[in-house]
């Protein structure tokens, strides 16, 4: 359990300026399937109080519950606030910020983005939010998680005398239950922006992968059709039917998430930033920039800036008076 957290405090107490600091999945013996299970008590004394305020950037899925309490959380650019019986689900390369943990109970499940085999990572929807997912769930939904979210936790904790090849499967099978509930819960508040009605395709899939790789790079949908083999209509109606949105607009929308991120948690400049996005000069990248958020990077930093500021004044009481 303290093998990927302990990496993770030791990044969360230094500033990077200059980038979001990346946090690999480091098992420890304790987590011998790749995942950690942990209370928010054990999770505050092993980080420390208010060292969750830096952003850092998971290369592996967190998964929240809170059972007490209310818990106010930050994934990119939107903050939840999250009260008993709430679920957030975080996927890798999304940049986090922790509130308050003194407030609220619950527990967290760190796991790796390879746990699963390809069949139930499908069926899970993995990589299929690019925001992250919220669920409220009904009583009796809730309920059913909460069975498995008990039964993972008990078997991290006592493997018994299982050897450890079975114990390792065991857990997999019970965060698959937990992940597979939560991936396919209807209805319910507060969830992704967009969520799919039904198993996505292999070109749309492939596609999505290509465009995660390839996005600093390559802008152009006809080079990803070039790249798969496709045309790039087909590409496009693939993403549409899987998404909501056509191809380019997918890939544009991987850009700007990218360069908000790192507006907004490093100190970047814009020249420097459109460097690392292959922009042909800054001039292009702030007018792409504008044309797809209604804001000057500049501007977008500023925002979300002084958003940051007046929610850490508000916290502390400091902008009384």
């Amino acid at each position: 359990m303290v093998g990927a957290l302990r990496l993770m405090t030791v990044k969360m107490r230094h500033h990077h300026p200059q980038g979001i600091p990346e946090v690999p999945f480091k098992p420890s013996a304790s987590a011998p399937a790749g995942l950690d299970v942990l209370s928010l008590a054990e999770f505050r004394a092993c980080a420390g109080i208010g060292d969750g305020s830096h952003p850092r950037r998971p290369a592996f899925h967190h998964l929240l519950a809170v059972t007490s309490g209310s818990l106010r959380h930050t994934v990119d650019f939107t903050d939840y606030t999250l009260g008993p019986g709430t679920w957030l689900w975080s996927r890798p390369g999304q940049v986090q910020r922790w509130g308050d943990l003194t407030q609220s109970e619950g527990t967290l499940i760190l796991f790796r983005q390879d746990i699963f085999d390809t069949p139930t990572a499908a069926a899970a929807r993995l990589d299929d939010f690019q925001d992250p997912v919220v669920r409220a769930p009904a009583a009796q939904d809730s309920h059913a998680l909460q069975m498995a979210l008990q039964h993972l936790a008990t078997e991290f904790r006592n493997p018994g005398q299982l050897p450890l090849h079975v114990h390792t499967a065991v857990l997999r099978q019970l965060l698959a239950v937990l992940v597979l509930r939560l991936a396919h819960l209807k209805g319910a508040p507060g969830t992704s922006l967009h969520q799919l009605d039904g198993d996505p395709d292999t070109t749309y899939l492939r596609f999505r992968d290509a465009v995660e790789q390839h996005f600093r790079r390559t802008r152009r949908v006809a080079d990803y059709a070039r790249l798969l083999g496709y045309s790039p209509r087909t590409l496009s109606r693939a993403t549409l039917d899987a998404t909501g949105i056509g191809a380019k607009q997918f890939i544009d929308r991987r850009v700007i998430v990218e360069a908000q991120r790192m507006l907004m948690h490093s100190d970047q400049t814009a020249v420097q930033i459109a460097a690392q996005l292959c922009f042909p000069s800054p001039t292009h990248f702030s007018k792409y920039f504008h044309q797809r958020t209604g804001q000057t990077p500049i501007a977008f930093r500023a925002t979300a800036h002084g958003g940051a500021r007046d929610s850490l004044l508000a916290q502390t009481g400091s902008g009384n008076g």
